[in-house]
């Protein structure tokens, strides 16, 4: 390896992007894995605290209606709103079929 002098410089950038692509995506993984996590541990046990039935009805609603909640009590539609997002609907799936799989998710999810 020639030695770096006034008339043979050696160009050496330090710059690795294998290296950089690598920690990101160990982060983007990490990520997933805790959001993962979390949805399980935390955010899912929450809507075993409601019925099913009530909240299959409320997201029912939310898909369906416009204002689900009329003029009354929104908390409950929203938390019923959040489990779409948990378990998402596939594009092109009839609703009593995404309904029903949110219903074995919830049973096998909550004792």
């Amino acid at each position: 390896m020639p030695e770096p002098s006034p008339h043979n410089p050696v160009q050496y950038s330090g710059f690795r992007p294998l290296r950089l692509i690598l920690v990101i995506l160990a982060l983007l993984i990490g990520i997933s894995f805790a959001a993962q996590w979390y949805s399980r541990n935390i955010t899912m046990p929450r809507y075993c605290q409601y019925p099913a039935e009530e909240t299959l009805q409320r997201i029912r609603e939310v898909l369906t209606e416009k204002t689900p909640a009329g003029n009354g009590d929104r908390k409950p539609y929203i938390i019923a709103a959040r489990l779409t997002f948990l378990l998402p609907r596939e594009g092109d799936e009839p609703l009593n079929s995404y309904l029903s799989r949110l219903q074995r998710h919830i049973e096998r999810q909550c004792p």
